[in-house]
C-alpha cells in the first residue's frame, strides 16, 4: 500500500518571524519523521511543482493573487493581518503548496491510493481575495474544484478535522451541492475564526451539503470517535463520493496550545482508520493535506498516525473484499 509523500525543502522558504508559530520547522519535521519510521517503505516521496496563475484563478480573485505576490515583492510585514506574516517568497512557496495539492489530484486520476501533502503555508482559512489565520491560497479548495473540474469525478468529500472551523472552504462550496464539507472543529464561541455553527448548512443548491460539528472545550477521542461513528460514516454512505479531501489539521491534540481540545494521537488513526477502510471498500482515491498543528512533538506523531490508519483501513477493506 503505496502513500506518495509530496515534499519541497522550498516549504521553509516561507519566514515569519521566529516567534510565529507556523513554522518552517513544521513540514521538514513530518518529513523526516515519517523517513525514520515504521512507514518509509510504504513511501513514495514526489516532487510538488509551483500551481499556475490560471490554476489559481479556479479559487482565487486575480486581484487577491497579484496583490499578494507585489506585497511579498515588496518586503511588507504582513498580508491582511498582523497574524497572516510574510516573507520575500512567501507567495511562491504558497504557489508550490498548491501544486502538491493538484499533483496529488493526477495521481488520484492515475490510480494512487494515498496521497499526503505535509505543506505549508496551510490553506483552510483562505477566502477567495482575503488571506487569513495564516493561509493565503486554499490548497484543499484549489483540488476539490481542479478535481471535479478536470478530474473526471462528480462529488466529493472534504473532511476537515482541523481544531478551527475551515471558514474558507465553506464559503467557496456554501452552493456547491457537488461538494460535502464536513468540519469537526472547537465550539466557534471559543475559537477562531467564529463561524462553523450546526445552521450554516449550505444555501441554494448547495443546502443540505454543508455540516458543522462544533465541540466543547476538552472533547476528547470517545466523543470525536462516536460522531465519526454515528454521524460520519453515514454522511459519507449517504452521499456516495468518488473522492476524499483530508484538511488534516493537528491541532486538536491534548498537547497542543492552539486549541482547548482533548484528543490524543489514538483519535487520528481510528478516524483515519475508519475513512481508509470506507474508501477501500468503494476504490475512492484520498487526498490529506496539512492544516494546523503547531507542536512539533505531536504534530509528527499524529501525522505518522493518521497515515497508519489509513493504510490499515485500506488493509482491512481489502481482506473483506470478494
Amino acid at each position: 500500500m503505496q502513500i506518495n509523500l509530496f515534499y519541497s525543502e522550498g516549504f521553509k522558504r516561507h519566514c515569519p518571524e521566529p516567534s510565529h508559530p507556523e513554522s518552517p520547522l513544521r513540514s521538514e519535521a513530518i518529513f523526516k519523521f515519517l523517513l525514520s519510521g515504521p512507514l518509509k517503505e510504504r513511501i513514495k516521496l514526489r516532487t510538488p511543482r509551483k500551481a499556475t496563475f490560471e490554476e489559481l484563478y479556479l479559487v482565487h480573485e486575480k486581484d487577491y493573487l497579484l496583490a499578494l505576490e507585489e506585497a511579498c515583492f515588496q518586503g511588507r510585514f504582513s498580508f491582511g493581518g498582523a497574524d497572516n506574516q510574510i516573507s520575500f517568497d512567501t507567495f511562491e512557496v504558497a504557489r508550490l503548496a498548491a501544486g502538491a495539492a493538484l499533483e496529488a489530484v493526477n495521481l488520484a486520476r492515475e490510480g494512487e491510493k494515498i496521497s499526503f501533502c505535509p505543506v505549508r503555508p496551510p490553506g483552510h482559512h483562505a477566502l477567495p481575495g482575503r488571506a487569513l489565520g495564516f493561509c493565503f491560497l486554499n490548497n484543499c479548495a484549489l483540488a476539490a474544484r481542479y478535481w471535479l473540474e478536470y478530474g473526471g469525478i462528480s462529488r466529493l468529500v472534504i473532511l476537515d478535522w482541523d481544531a478551527h472551523h475551515g471558514n474558507g472552504i465553506q464559503e467557496i462550496f456554501y452552493e456547491d451541492p457537488r461538494v460535502l464539507y464536513i468540519s469537526l472543529h472547537e465550539d466557534p464561541r471559543l475559537s477562531f475564526p467564529g463561524t462553523g455553527f450546526p445552521e450554516e448548512r449550505g444555501a441554494g443548491p448547495g443546502k443540505g451539503y454543508n455540516f458543522n460539528f462544533p465541540f466543547p472545550a476538552g472533547a476528547d477521542d470517545k466523543k470525536y470517535l462516536e460522531l465519526f461513528h454515528k454521524k460520519i460514516i453515514p454522511l459519507l454512505e449517504t452521499f456516495a463520493p468518488e473522492g476524499i479531501i483530508i484538511a488534516c489539521g493537528f491541532d486538536a491534540h491534548r498537547d497542543d496550545d492552539f486549541s482547548l481540545l482533548n484528543l490524543t494521537s489514538q483519535a487520528f488513526y481510528e478516524m483515519s482508520k475508519l475513512l481508509g477502510n470506507f474508501a477501500g471498500c468503494r476504490n475512492i482515491p484520498l487526498i490529506s493535506l496539512l492544516e494546523g498543528g503547531y507542536d512539533l512533538e505531536s504534530l509528527v506523531v499524529c501525522a505518522e498516525r493518521h497515515l497508519q490508519g489509513l493504510v490499515e483501513g485500506l488493509k482491512e477493506s481489502a481482506k473483506r473484499a470478494p
